[in-house]
């Protein structure tokens, strides 16, 4: 006897599935874990530049202020806007590890309730991960022309940094949730085999 026979309810019924998509396995825990540090990254950063668009000036010198933020006056709306942008950059990654992340939640007209293509995903977010790592190392290589136009010193130097240093780690954080999407959708059964019966082994 097969070991099909032996449980014949059980090889035609389908697998659990997550929606139309099929059988993505869920994502790992280290995944989720990762995608919730690639938001809070952005976070402190984000703080920073809030703080000073809102007149504090973090030892930031008055003619920087003026001159790149344009503060007081536009360069608020400016430091909010780019702010709101890049965290809601990183809430994006969330999509990795959550099922809105594979298919189109319903809400959305048109297109709500269908597959996300597993390209359409992994190749802007790799993107995504290689650009921001490249940014953000740049960026501080550069860190001591920085610090002297801003004319940062002693507390206020080290209070940017400790900001600013958790953003190194987006880049990385969202490579590692991407390479983990493809590789739960890559494994995933092909719709137009879900609920056939399996092989029997003899």
């Amino acid at each position: 006897m097969t070991m099909t026979e032996s449980h014949p309810r059980a090889s035609a019924m389908p697998a659990r599935s997550h929606g139309p998509i099929g059988m993505s396995p869920p994502p790992p825990r280290w995944a989720r874990r990762a995608a919730a540090l690639a938001v809070l990254t952005t976070l402190p950063s984000g703080l920073w530049r809030v703080v000073m668009a809102l007149g504090v000036p973090l030892g930031v010198s008055d003619e920087v202020r003026r001159s790149e933020y344009g503060h007081p006056g536009w360069g608020t709306a400016y430091v909010f806007g780019l702010t709101i942008l890049l965290v809601g950059l990183s809430l994006l990654t969330l999509g990795l590890v959550q099922r809105w992340g594979e298919v189109v939640p319903r809400w959305i007209p048109f297109i709500g309730g269908k597959d996300v293509p597993r390209l359409a995903a992994v190749i802007p977010a790799g993107a995504g991960a290689v650009a921001l790592t490249l940014l953000w190392l740049g960026t501080f290589a550069s860190l001591g022309q920085i610090v002297d136009y801003y004319g940062l010193k002693g507390a206020a130097l080290g209070f940017m940094l400790v900001c600013y240093s958790p953003i190194l780690l987006w880049g990385p954080l969202l490579g590692a949730v991407t390479i983990s999407y493809a590789r739960r959708r890559a494994g995933a059964p092909r719709p137009d085999r879900v609920g056939r019966p399996t092989a029997s082994a003899e």
